[in-house]
């Protein structure tokens, strides 16, 4: 049999095969786009805000549904709206402690050299918004969301950086994207802390078993990933008992992913040459063995990391993230006030993402090569750097996770949202004008 007869399964009909081959053509290339998780967060955006405003009652009704289960005597039942932000966007985190994992080991954040300057990015990112919304706002109703601005929703900001194409030079993408992973980190920092209610002890210790299981499993060489599920959900709960955001254990768990591979792309080679010359084709029980120590050197010839940052981004960004704005996005505009407190909690998040962040990102980055404690390459423009502040003020996901810790349901959270939104879109459009006005061609002066 020659290769081009294996070309389809066995079992095919063609007719059926050609006609779903038209369907997911078009949606497979538009998966392919990098920016394509940014046109379906805008897309779950736009219909949460229809939804909410047309039809209020049946989107309030939707998230306020109860969801749980009972086990005799024992029940636990919540809110779908609490399922998403609590449960699903735990997943969300997760890989965020995975890409912080990575960065760490092998990344941009690997060195001090190399996390200079997206780390001098980062912090000037985070203080000089929250610095802007204080400002503004301490001693008001609304003083409880000085973090809101600080963070930076990646997805849209790589979003705008691929639409704008070859006039973004590839070392500003990698900035943006360290800059986002320390972003994420002092994000995280600052809902455990700041964000949190009182601790109970007794979750800590859950935590702590938890956090135990893994290690255990982890020392006894198990790498099957299903299995990490059961002490996972038992940091998730004790991270809930205690008061701190069970998003927290998601990060945590992350972290704690075996950044090393066991076999590598060599021992997978050699591994996998090893067996196919020992192949008995005829013998069908040496066969699957063979098999199924080929697959096992080929799921690690990457480290559990990568893998599962490779498996679950694509959930994330087309599933987690999306429904996460769904049903958090859903501004009730009759609900959002721009008098008293409410003006100057709008304002001051507008203003933070809009005017802090490119301000904070740009000033740092470019105050920190200019003395000496970072370094920029020749692409790394201010012009460029200044773009990446720009983008970097989207703040979305994140700055609505924020929103959702630091008010309860009502008139203020609904202006908070209301000025991300507004905050985020101004920042995407000046960002993309930007850019196009400025980034013609690849610019040589560092000093332009």
């Amino acid at each position: 049999m020659s290769l081009s007869d294996n070309t389809h399964p066995p079992g095919t009909w063609a007719p059926v095969r050609r006609a779903a081959a038209r369907i997911a053509s078009p949606i497979q290339r538009i998966l392919a786009i990098e920016a394509a998780s940014g046109i379906v967060l805008l897309v779950a955006t736009v219909i949460a805000l229809t939804w909410a405003n047309l039809w209020t009652g049946s989107y309030h009704d939707l998230w306020h549904t109860p969801m749980g289960g009972r086990l005799g005597p024992w029940s636990f039942e919540q809110p779908l709206h609490f399922w998403v932000n609590d449960g699903l966007m735990t997943i969300f985190f997760f890989v965020v402690g995975l890409e912080i994992r990575r960065e760490i080991f092998e990344g941009e954040l690997a060195t001090l050299r190399k996390a200079a300057l997206p780390l001098a990015a980062a912090v000037g990112g985070m203080l000089i918004p929250a610095g802007i919304f204080v400002a503004m706002n301490y001693g008001r109703a609304g003083s409880a969301g000085w973090a809101v601005p600080m963070a930076t929703d990646i997805a849209f900001a790589v979003g705008v950086l691929t639409l704008l194409g070859s006039r973004v030079a590839p070392p500003l993408r990698v900035l943006l994207l360290a800059l986002a992973v320390i972003d994420d980190i002092g994000a995280i920092v600052v809902i455990a802390i700041f964000y949190s209610t009182g601790i109970a002890l007794e979750g800590l210790a859950i935590v702590g078993a938890g956090i135990g299981g893994v290690l255990m499993l982890r020392a006894a060489g198990v790498r099957t990933v299903l299995i990490y599920v059961i002490p996972g959900l038992v940091v998730w709960a004790g991270f809930l008992v205690t008061g701190i955001h069970p998003t927290i254990g998601g990060v945590i768990l992350g972290m704690l992913a075996p950044v090393r591979p066991w076999f590598g792309p060599s021992g997978f080679a050699a591994a996998t040459q090893e067996q196919l010359a020992g192949l008995e084709p005829n013998d069908r029980g040496a066969l699957l063995v063979s098999l199924d120590l080929i697959e096992q050197a080929r799921r690690e010839a990457i480290s559990p990391v990568e893998r599962l940052i490779h498996s679950l981004h694509p959930w994330v960004a087309f599933v987690v993230m999306p429904v996460f704005a769904l049903a958090n996005a859903g501004v009730v505009l009759g609900g959002a006030s721009l008098s008293g407190d409410s003006f100057w909690l709008f304002a001051g998040i507008v203003a933070g993402l809009a005017l802090g962040k490119p301000l904070g990102i740009a000033a740092a980055a470019l105050g920190a090569s200019k003395v000496g404690i970072a370094t920029r390459s020749s692409d790394m423009t201010r012009r460029g750097i200044l773009l990446v502040g720009l983008v970097g003020g989207i703040g979305f996901t994140m700055s609505l996770f924020i929103a959702q810790l630091a008010f309860p349901p009502g008139p203020l959270l609904d202006t908070a949202k209301l000025a991300i939104l507004v905050g985020s879109g101004v920042a995407i459009v000046v960002g993309l004008v930007f850019g196009l006005a400025t980034n013609h061609k690849p610019d040589r002066d560092v000093s332009a």
